[in-house]
């Protein structure tokens, strides 16, 4: 994990190069017989996760004095806990899955050897590398002032960072999101993880039930099965829910292949602990299951992490239907027009790019005084699964639902493309939902680069660009960005040949 000297450093680094030199607020202003400091930014940014640091970059950039509050490490979530350290065990998980399947290439390998230290140094040391860019090189280079400590508001428009006292003009919240731990008896009478302290572990595990089957909890469960862990997955509902169905069969069926046990409609009942291990009760409607397990994961719901702010002084208040959230406007702002709220904060997905696009926009609300909305509709939805899943827009039973009659579903499949040919990564699905004129209502991909694949449908519909214009760009071959075209294709198959198209033909065959 990110060393706690790397934070200090930045605190050297800003204070030599004399660039708003940040203050701690551990201590107090007596005990250390200095008088409490008063600070007022333009914009004050609580969190220096992504979103976070994506705020002060754009707000630097526009001109605007900006502190930045903190009180762990820079990075946040996504560097500490969320999609850089997941994606980083994933990436060794994938290491040794090659291992095994180079048979089908004519290699010989054996069981591959995991040596678990050294996968959690080699994600510590992508955490490592990451937090010294955005701590050091990015705060400085962009003149911000650094105040380290919980921030809790005082009143409407006041910040209070132990004995920093912080009026700024508008506020960014960014604080990101924390894990939901369930009421299960016998739990708090045994060790557990969760998805925030998981990437502490340094030791192989033997059996690991994972409470939850969503993104996250499927992503790390493929990866310690893959390291060589025994992964028993339960989920009350159905697993990753709220995925196209289609695209989440093609990530399921490949982990269960693997060896991760999956529970859908299960919870877990009862925990004991015993003298070797920790029995887990697991109830469902086909009756109660005993599984003898050596680790238990809590990778459940994630909620905003907002109780520490005293958000009731600043006249900031939760929703009526779930007080774990807050009532925020379209434009991300909340009942105190001056504090903004962005990322996992928010309440809605939670994606690291989501929080950077969110603080474009509030930033430009906040700084320049204009109107925004943050629409997600066009932000891609990616899950770190093997196969990937990726999606963007309206899913298949939203298109259908709004769009019935009027709407072309085309598909095409990973059996078809060269590029997962020659690599056999041929189980996978892309889909696109085609509306009215060739507009693009959304897409889904399940298979090798998804992520990049949903990029370049997530552009075309932000920009209004029909289906058609992908037929019109020259894919590299062989590669997975021929499914698009041939997505079009396909989609220009389904409508025939129109009557224009006929006249012309019929014009050049008079032609000599």
């Amino acid at each position: 994990m990110l060393p706690g000297c790397q934070w200090h450093r930045v605190y050297c680094l800003f204070t030599f190069n004399g660039i708003g030199a940040p203050r701690q607020a551990p201590g107090g202003a007596a005990e250390r017989g200095q008088l409490a400091e008063l600070i007022t930014p333009d914009l004050c940014v609580i969190g220096a996760g992504l979103g976070g640091l994506a705020a002060v970059a754009e707000a630097r950039a526009l001109g605007a004095s900006v502190v930045l509050v903190e009180r762990d490490r820079p990075g946040g979530d996504s560097l500490g806990t969320g999609a850089i350290p997941s994606q980083a065990l994933a990436a060794a998980g994938a290491r040794a899955s090659l291992i095994r399947s180079a048979g089908a290439f004519g290699i010989v390998a054996d069981e591959p050897k995991v040596n678990f230290r050294r996968v959690h140094d080699s994600v510590g040391q992508v955490i490592a590398a990451l937090g010294v860019r955005d701590a050091a090189a990015r705060l400085e280079a962009l003149g911000v002032q650094v105040v380290q400590g919980v921030a809790r508001f005082t009143d409407s428009r006041t910040v209070a960072v132990g004995d920093v006292t912080i009026r700024a003009r508008r506020f960014i919240v960014a604080t990101g999101a924390r894990s939901v731990v369930p009421a299960i008896p016998g739990l708090d009478g045994v060790p557990y993880f969760t998805a925030d302290t998981i990437f502490d572990n340094t030791r192989k595990l033997t059996h690991l039930v994972i409470i939850g089957g969503g993104p996250v909890g499927l992503e790390l469960a493929q990866s310690y099965n893959r390291l060589g862990t025994q992964v028993t997955v339960v989920e009350e509902g159905e697993p990753l829910a709220g995925i196209d169905p289609d695209l989440a069969e093609v990530a399921l069926a490949r982990l269960r292949e693997e060896g991760v046990e999956i529970l859908p409609q299960s919870r877990v009942a009862a925990i004991q602990a015993r003298s070797q291990g920790i029995g887990v009760l697991v109830s469902s409607q086909a009756g109660e299951t005993a599984l003898d397990v050596s680790h238990i994961l809590v990778a459940g719901e994630r909620v905003p992490a907002i109780d520490l702010l005293d958000i009731e002084k600043a006249g900031i208040r939760r929703r009526k239907s779930d007080p774990r959230y807050l009532q925020l406007s379209p434009g991300l702002r909340s009942t105190n027009r001056r504090v903004y709220v962005i990322g996992d904060a928010a309440g809605g997905p939670q994606h690291g790019h989501l929080a950077a696009w969110h603080a474009g926009l509030a930033v430009r609300s906040a700084v320049l005084g204009q109107p925004v909305r943050a629409d997600a509709g066009l932000v891609p939805t990616v899950i770190g699964t093997d196969p990937e899943i990726a999606q963007v827009g309206l899913t298949e039973a939203e298109a259908q639902k709004r769009y019935a009659g009027r709407l072309s579903v085309v598909r095409a499949s990973y059996a078809d493309n060269d590029r997962a040919r020659v690599t056999r990564t041929t189980y996978g699905v892309a889909k696109l939902f085609v509306g009215p004129g060739g507009r693009i209502l959304g897409a889904g991909v399940a298979g090798g680069g998804a992520g990049e694949l949903v990029a370049l449908f997530a552009y075309a519909m932000a920009n209004g660009l029909p289906i058609g214009s992908l037929a019109r760009f020259v894919a590299p071959h062989p590669s997975f960005a021929a499914l698009a075209r041939q997505l079009a294709e396909e989609s220009a198959r389904g409508q025939g040949v129109s009557k224009l198209q006929q006249r012309l033909a019929s014009i050049v065959r008079l032609l000599p």
